[in-house]
């Protein structure tokens, strides 16, 4: 998905929930074959890590290459603390089962912390011409992209109707 592109981190309900379970089942499936074949517990930080290159790869592709729109301004996902998280659990445990506990539960957890480092630098409030607003919200005024699409902005506020009574 797109929600961790923008900065201004418009789709903030879908990114700290929805991401990190979808995220967590391909690192999950490299630590099984780099364990199970190698006895290796570096199967999550390597996938994530070729996630990670592949998300930078279609950044400067797709938005640099095709719009000219600043790369600085959008950045994938930081990936690497929660799956090294997910491979020193299964290293300490030996252990499927905790490691899909503990291990996924600690993936979870992180993300949300560990991006907000990056993420916070423009929350900060700035004025600009007597208005209030965060420089997120000031590059997103002045870099104009493509916009979330109404059917998706009606859904996100909960007021879309449906077909028959209401």
């Amino acid at each position: 998905g797109d929600w961790d592109f923008w900065i201004d981190w418009k789709d903030r309900r879908l990114w700290p929930t929805v991401v990190p379970i979808l995220l967590v089942t391909f690192p999950a499936a490299a630590q099984y074959f780099f364990w199970v074949h190698y006895r290796l517990p570096f199967g999550a930080t390597f996938l994530c890590l070729a996630l990670l290159v592949g998300g930078w790869i279609d950044r400067y592709v797709n938005f640099w290459g095709w719009t000219y729109y600043p790369v600085n301004l959008i950045w994938p996902t930081s990936l690497i603390p929660q799956a090294l998280f997910l491979d020193i659990v299964l290293l300490l445990s030996k252990s499927w089962i905790i490691t899909m506990i503990v291990g996924s539960m600690g993936f979870s957890l992180l993300m949300y912390p560990n991006n907000w480092v990056i993420l916070a630098q423009f929350h900060q409030p700035s004025d600009q011409n007597g208005q209030l607003m965060s420089v997120a919200d000031l590059i997103g005024y002045h870099y104009v992209r493509t916009s979330m699409p109404e059917y998706v902005r009606i859904i996100e506020r909960g007021t879309m109707r449906t077909f028959g009574k209401t």
